[in-house]
């Protein structure tokens, strides 16, 4: 009976002992430490993501969203001349910002545009290198969407709405710097030896935005003038994970200071439209915008300088097929409109996902990223247990029905079809390796999608 007792105590204390270990578990404030922290699953898997660029820059809607700094710090002369032409002499930046009115900002129709896009989150810039925040900051009087402009706090609704209407995680860009703030100036002006700026705006904004929105992504900017000890980065970041609402579920990026991006962080988007086209040992974004020359809003935009849908579903494949997410940015007007071309190109690419999703959700690199023969194609795979399965993304459609796909190889089992049509194709080996599958005419009202097509491979040696 003791020894029973006894034994009963000694496993109690282990049990106990091993729940209070894992219970006090903290990650700590550097970057070996930070970086051991398993990135959130839901993040890989969501593969798709928007980007939501909107400020007082939105307001010129000239140039792009750098449009302060363009003017009056490089004073590039075609914005000079913008304005020279347009504004009264004394008009000054922030007199641009009663003018962003957003009025027909709907958020709950924006989360329905959002939704058709298939995306899985979203990430809203909550504040750009201007300094105005799009929410009732206590840490900026004065310059932020409630007191001025909108008189809106763009932040609460819209992450209201996403969460109520659909099942996409919100995040938000913030920026560390503000390129015209007074104690940001005088600290960079010492050598960024002092950091009254980090102090007294930036950390307790950061702070603030999560405890108050309990963001799924802090997507940090604006961190390359100096190197994350300025920042106070890491012990941030070891209060996000250790101690704060969403440490369980939130994803960060690596732009954590001039000497961190690239290298540390939970996911990797290193600088604007990374795509390194290659595997990485690390997860990785391709933040990308669909105007080529500005993630705000411009208003003398041309067609062309808009990717197209053929253009985007390239990127997509090539993204995700080497390990990647995509974040695909828009730019709303200063009146809170999502513009027709925007709106159009979000609803075919989820109507693209909705025939091609299996191929892109979830699904993880195979062992080839592109084609060893053909070239534009693009290859994920999903694996259940034993059985995994290959999709092949065609960038292009075969002109005479036929295509080799030289990296797969096959079986006397292996199936070929393609998402969103019902039948499976024949295929033979192919003399120089892989096989040779042959499409059966389909007539246009068959097909599964207008553009970018996926074959399932099923049973395949590798």
């Amino acid at each position: 009976m003791e020894k029973t007792i006894t034994l009963s105590v000694v496993l109690t204390f282990f049990v106990v002992t091993n729940i209070l270990n894992v219970s006090c578990f903290k990650y700590e404030p550097n970057w070996e430490s930070l970086d051991s922290r398993p990135l959130p699953s839901w993040y890989d898997e969501a593969k798709i993501g928007i980007f939501i660029t909107w400020g007082v820059f939105s307001v010129p809607s000239f140039g792009s969203e750098w449009f302060w700094w363009t003017w009056k710090e490089a004073k590039n002369p075609a914005l000079v001349d913008f304005m020279n032409k347009n504004y009264r002499p004394d008009f000054t930046y922030p007199d641009f910002a009663p003018q962003f009115t957003a009025e027909f900002f709907n958020a709950n129709e924006w989360a329905e545009i959002l939704k058709s896009s298939g995306a899985k989150y979203v990430v809203l810039v909550s504040k750009h290198c201007e300094g105005f925040p799009l929410w009732p900051s206590n840490y900026s009087w004065n310059w932020n969407s409630m007191d001025v402009g909108p008189k809106r706090d763009i932040v609460g609704e819209l992450a209201k709405a996403v969460r109520s209407k659909t099942d996409i995680h919100f995040g938000m860009y913030h920026s560390l710097l503000e390129w015209f703030n007074p104690l940001y100036i005088q600290d960079r002006e010492n050598g960024f030896k002092t950091q009254d700026f980090v102090r007294t705006k930036t950390m307790p904004e950061l702070y603030e935005l999560v405890n108050r929105y309990e963001p799924d992504i802090i997507w940090s900017d604006g961190d390359w003038t100096t190197t994350d000890v300025y920042w106070n980065a890491t012990n941030f970041l070891a209060w996000l994970y250790n101690e704060s609402p969403v440490k369980d579920k939130v994803c960060v990026n690596d732009r954590w200071g001039s000497n961190i991006r690239c290298k540390h962080g939970g996911f990797l988007n290193c600088n604007d439209k990374y795509n390194p086209g290659v595997l990485n040992k690390k997860k990785w974004e391709n933040c990308m915008e669909m105007d080529r020359y500005s993630w705000g809003y411009r208003r003398n935009a041309r067609l062309a300088d808009y990717f197209s849908m053929h253009e985007l579903l390239s990127e997509v494949a090539e993204t995700v097929s080497t390990g990647g997410n995509i974040l695909i940015n828009i730019g709303p007007t200063k009146d809170g409109m999502i513009i027709p071309i925007y709106q159009e190109r979000l609803k075919q690419l989820g109507t693209w996902l909705g025939v091609n999703g299996e191929a892109i959700y979830g699904s993880k690199p195979w062992s080839h990223q592109n084609d060893t023969i053909t070239k534009n194609i693009w290859y994920t795979s999903q694996i259940a247990g034993a059985d995994v399965s290959v999709y092949a993304i065609l960038l292009f459609w075969p002109t005479d029905n036929k295509v080799i796909l030289g990296a797969p190889v096959s079986s006397s089992s292996t199936i070929v079809s393609m998402l969103g049509y019902v039948g499976n194709f024949d295929w033979k080996p192919n003399p120089g390796g892989g096989i040779e599958v042959t499409i059966p005419p389909i007539t246009i009202n068959k097909l599964p999608c207008n553009d970018v097509w996926v074959l399932k491979l099923e049973n395949l040696f590798n």
